[in-house]
């Protein structure tokens, strides 16, 4: 095993699989690639672990945390620090994830999220805390672990000469899926990520958006327990990041835990149950999105659209005591501010009453809370986004 300049480890020819009967093919595919740092990244995504694998028999027999997760808890992070040289990346990171559950991972840029993740996957080994997935520590079971998790980096590599097919025959047997089940196994995932028709297609000739579903379809070839994602829908169009969710929440819904870092918020506040917010390498917040949201109104407002918005109807709106500001959008609809003292029923009530009392029919009256966007800006202020 060799280690590369940046600290990652590479993988040499000692490297090998779990599966005994897969160790000839996994060393004429791990010969036939070129760059250290790729070919590690190979070894973590098929479950593969540098200098041979334990058995799960080894695993079981005193393997496991010296704290036992919660019924539930796939990934629990126990007081995780990591630090580059002068810069402190991470700082005492604790959370747990449980099982089926999509767990989204925000922050600004070097917030650092890509270490978090690296860590879990077993590409950054140097760090202060413990990590487990199933129980199962880092530092005394990572081949089990690796075995357990699918993994979606942010820019995956594939060899060029290879098709899509071809790409996953060689992830499936370094992963292990049986050789009887491998073309089946195929099939259903390139389905699963709507690539089905470019199976033949040589790897260059794949788009961007093409190339990331590749990746999530290899991530998932072995049904993996646990999926860990760095930005998967980053690049990819309105169709594509429809289609990415609609695939996260049918594996999530069959029990598979998801943990992923985005940009995107808008995504994130589509698919994920809880959200931790990362600034400057400490968790800040962890929560739902609706509980972010109802921890950040300062007062509440009341949207609301008719066509019959007149100037009048706006000044008998503003005159009401409950209300702080009135804020006209376009001809037909405005936002109702109300004053961060007054009682919501109260407030809904006097609106409605003073539109009734104007004649002014209503086509939508609703609560407006603070945007995911909104929220995220108030926790971890301006900066690089």
């Amino acid at each position: 095993m060799n280690e590369s300049r940046d600290g990652v480890y590479s993988t040499s020819k000692e490297l090998a699989l779990g599966h005994s009967d897969n160790h000839d093919r996994t060393d004429k595919i791990l010969n036939s690639m070129s760059k250290p740092v790729s070919r590690h990244i190979l070894s973590v995504l098929a479950g593969v672990y540098p200098g041979g694998s334990p058995s799960i028999r080894e695993a079981r027999n005193g393997m496991a945390c010296e704290y036992q997760c919660g019924s539930d808890a796939v990934v629990r992070f126990d007081s995780v620090s990591k630090r580059y040289g002068d810069v402190q990346a991470l700082s005492e990171v604790s959370f747990e994830v449980n099982r089926g559950e999509v767990f989204c991972y925000i922050g600004p840029n070097g917030a650092g999220k890509t270490t978090t993740l690296k860590i879990l996957v077993g590409l950054i080994r140097d760090f202060e805390g413990d990590v487990c997935v199933n129980g199962v520590s880092l530092r005394r079971g990572i081949a089990d672990v690796h075995r357990m998790l699918g993994y979606v980096p942010q820019a995956s590599a594939f060899q060029a000469w290879r098709t899509v097919r071809q790409a996953l025959q060689s992830f499936g047997v370094l992963s292990g899926v049986p050789r009887h089940e491998l073309a089946e196994r195929i099939d259903e995932v390139l389905r699963t990520v709507a690539l089905d028709d470019s199976a033949d297609r040589k790897i260059p000739h794949l788009s961007g958006g093409m190339l990331q579903k590749l990746g999530l379809a290899q991530a998932i070839l072995h049904r993996p327990q646990l999926l860990v994602m760095d930005e998967p829908m980053a690049g990819l169009d309105p169709a594509s990041r429809f289609h990415f969710k609609q695939v996260i929440r049918e594996l999530a819904a069959g029990g598979v835990t998801v943990l992923l870092s985005s940009h995107i918020l808008s995504d994130v506040e589509d698919i994920s149950d809880r959200i931790a917010v990362l600034n400057r390498g400490r968790i800040v917040r962890i929560a739902t999105p609706a509980e972010l949201q109802n921890e950040f109104r300062i007062g509440d407002i009341i949207e609301i659209q008719s066509p019959a918005l007149s100037e009048e109807v706006i000044d008998r709106l503003s005159r009401l005591e409950v209300v702080s500001d009135v804020e006209k959008n376009g001809p037909s609809k405005c936002l109702i501010h109300l004053r961060p003292s007054s009682n919501i029923d109260e407030g809904c009530h006097s609106v409605l009453a003073a539109l009734v009392a104007a004649n002014c029919p209503l086509r939508v009256f609703r609560l407006a809370q603070p945007s995911l966007e909104e929220v995220y800006m108030r926790l971890v202020g301006g900066g690089d986004q």
